[in-house]
């Protein structure tokens, strides 16, 4: 609490002396988004003219080649995105350390490649993909510095440099780190996130190269939740109010997911090169090609067998499935202003899926590899005419056992300014992940081969947006899934009275399941009050209870915001209220590092209430929240997951810190 203290005290003071370059004096922080970076000196352009840097000159490109800039702000959304995934984590319920699984409160089946994954879905969502990376085109040296504390021991830190050595040559470097200690016994986390990015454009703007590498290590200790809940934790007894005390299932397990990939996507202007406005010609044509390698295991260590898992081959566990994956794809893309843009391109996707050995069970002999390549085909369409826009995208499966074939498109028409609606579609087709299909395990009953069982999941669906200023966002979606795989209990398995096992293995739903979703978000305004509400509702209509989300989710946010010391600051603060309706949550299982399917146990029906208070001097934003602070007096009934409890009540502090030179 010394250190905290210190650090408010230096930034609030930081704050007092800089009255005579304050913020801007708009309520709207956002007024602010022009002004000039400060401490910079001015932009040359040419010989004569001379124009400023601003923040707009930081720019971030996506994957989409879709490009933002830096956003120093303090808004409501980024009190959403200030978490461990650095986005808005409304349709997921964490687990009480940091970087531990999420379990779902939505879904959202649309993919955008056919191809399968490793599995161990829990372990992925701090692993960044290769549409996760960013790129940068900066005016000058750009550092963006995230810090916030964890749980007992350990602290979170994401660091990013960004910087060129001319204007057509950008880099940046990176590394997300953390460890936490955790609330309960043996759920220690840590993780490091490296990457290296670079964005090159040639003089005569034909030729532009954008590469990244990435190196993901994570590493969790796995407890198997508590092992006796409702004593120890439901009770409330006083005596397990300090969580290191209560009993969990065991203390000798941990998992690993570690990969590496390196990355390269690269483009000719045959002709019709770019003019310096960075608008094309009348027609131009391009020929590219990217490239893609990645290496990646998942591994599940335990330092003795245990009958919660039931039978095991030998005395310790020690199972790794592992994976490698190459990616080929070269496009030709046409443009013409009149026309549009159509791009045509082929894939290559070749896998290597394996295990150390072969395994022959009484009932099937098991291989230890999968391997093979699959070929794809397919083209993209981008159109706009004045507020409309059309965008298509179709891909189909050529040759290979485990790829589909992939639609979307949607058209999208502004209004006016305050006004935007946008229809899309969505059909595709691909096998389950890897981990469905072959695992091999040292417990036996975690053996598995299903490639010529399972058949290609099907998606078909439909989405409406309403973006409006004035009645707020409106998002309907409808979802028709065929051939739905999950994971759940082996009913085939017997467990003896009085004895608690976990037997799981995947499964594959005959019939089909339709899932309508609506997501509503509107923010009420008055004076330096505001009240942002976002509400969405599932139903799932399903001949068997196999994919379960709450009906109903709900976030609504009450704060005030305001400037102080004399303009030079900065603030908002406030309550958020989180909360969703009882449904059969997913369990967690660690040896797979899955969720899988559950109907025994209804959790949810809880409301979760965060206060924060947020700040921002000049590039320098600060974040503390007293996390879940109801939990003290609203009952002992917090789970994030079966035997998993939700955390307590918790101050963390943070900071978002962005410097240029």
């Amino acid at each position: 609490m010394r250190y905290l203290l210190t650090l408010l005290i230096v930034f609030f003071g930081q704050a007092i002396s800089a009255q005579e370059d304050s913020i801007p004096t708009s309520r709207n922080e956002e007024a602010g988004m022009e002004r000039r970076v400060r401490n910079l000196p001015p932009k040359k352009i040419g010989e004569d003219k001379i124009q400023e840097v601003t923040i707009r000159d930081y720019k971030i490109i996506s994957y989409e080649r879709d490009t933002t800039f830096l956003d120093t702000t303090i808004s409501i959304q980024k009190e959403y995105k200030y978490n461990f995934l650095r986005r808005d984590d409304f349709e997921l319920m964490p687990f009480a350390n940091v970087g531990q699984p999420y379990n779902k409160l939505g879904v959202d089946f649309d993919v955008k490649d056919t191809y399968p994954k490793l599995g161990a879905s829990a372990k992925h969502y701090n692993y960044m993909e290769a549409r996760d990376i960013d790129y940068y085109n900066v005016a000058t040296p750009m550092s963006d510095l995230m810090f916030k504390t964890t749980f007992e021991q350990g602290q979170l830190l994401d660091a990013l440099l960004a910087f060129n050595t001319s204007p057509r040559l950008n880099f940046s470097i990176a590394f997300k780190g953390f460890r936490s200690l955790g609330k309960y016994q043996y759920s220690e986390a840590e993780s490091g996130n490296f990457k290296m990015t670079a964005n090159y454009e040639s003089k005569d703007k034909r030729y532009n190269l954008r590469a990244h590498g990435a190196a993901q290590n994570s590493l969790f200790e796995e407890n198997g939740g508590l092992s006796n809940k409702e004593l120890q934790f439901e009770s409330g007894d006083s005596d397990f109010s300090d969580r290191s005390r209560l009993d969990v299932l065991f203390t000798d397990a941990s998992n690993r997911l570690l990969g590496k990939r390196y990355y390269l996507d690269h483009q000719y202007i045959l002709f019709g090169s770019k003019k310096d406005s960075g608008k094309t010609r009348t027609t131009s044509l391009a020929l590219g090609h990217e490239f893609s390698y990645e290496t990646k295991y998942y591994q599940y260590k335990q330092t003795a067998q245990n009958d919660y898992f039931g039978e095991a081959y030998d005395a310790g566990i020690s199972d790794k499935a592992s994976l490698k994956t190459t990616y080929n794809q070269v496009y030709a893309q046409f443009s013409n202003r009149t026309l549009g843009e159509l791009t045509g391109f082929v894939n290559h996707y070749g896998y290597n899926y394996f295990f150390n050995s072969v395994l022959q069970t009484p009932t099937q002999l098991i291989q230890s590899q999968l391997k093979g390549d699959e070929i794809a085909a397919g083209a993209k369409y981008v159109k706009k005419i004045g507020g409309f826009r059309l965008n298509g995208s179709a891909q189909a499966n050529i040759s290979g056992n485990l790829s589909g074939n992939l639609l979307d498109a949607f058209a999208s028409y502004d209004i006016n300014e305050n006004n935007k609606f946008k229809f899309s579609i969505h059909s595709s087709s691909h096998m389950p992940n890897f981990n469905v299909l072959l695992y091999q395990s040292d417990y036996s009953n975690y053996n598995w081969q299903h490639t010529g069982d399972f058949n290609k999941i099907n998606n078909n669906g439909f989405q409406f947006d309403l973006e409006s200023k004035v009645f707020g966002d409106l998002m309907a979606k409808y979802t028709s899934l065929d051939n739905y795989t999950y994971f759940a209990s082996d009913p085939s398995q017997t467990v003896a009275e009085g004895e608690e096992q976990a037997f799981i293995k995947p499964f594959q739903e005959g019939s089909t399941i339709n899932i309508i979703k609506v997501k509503y978000e509107k923010e009420f305004k008055w004076k330096g009050f505001a009240l942002n509400n976002t509400v969405m509702y599932q139903n799932v209509s399903q001949s068997n209870s196999v994919l379960n989300v709450p009906e109903v989710v709900t976030r609504n946010t009450l704060y005030y915001s305001n400037f102080g010391f004399k303009k030079a600051l900065y603030f908002q603060t406030g309550v958020t209220l989180k909360y969703f309706t009882s449904y059969n949550a997913d369990a967690y299982n660690p040896v797979l590092g899955e969720f899988y399917s559950q109907n025994q146990e209804e959790l949810g029906g809880f409301p979760m209430l965060d206060f924060f208070i947020n700040a921002r001097v000049q590039q320098t934003r600060i974040f503390l929240k007293a996390e879940h602070f109801n939990s003290s007096f609203s009952g002992n009934n917090f789970y994030a997951a079966p035997n998993y409890p939700y955390r307590d009540f918790v101050i963390r502090f943070g900071l978002v810190w962005n410097f240029f030179s």
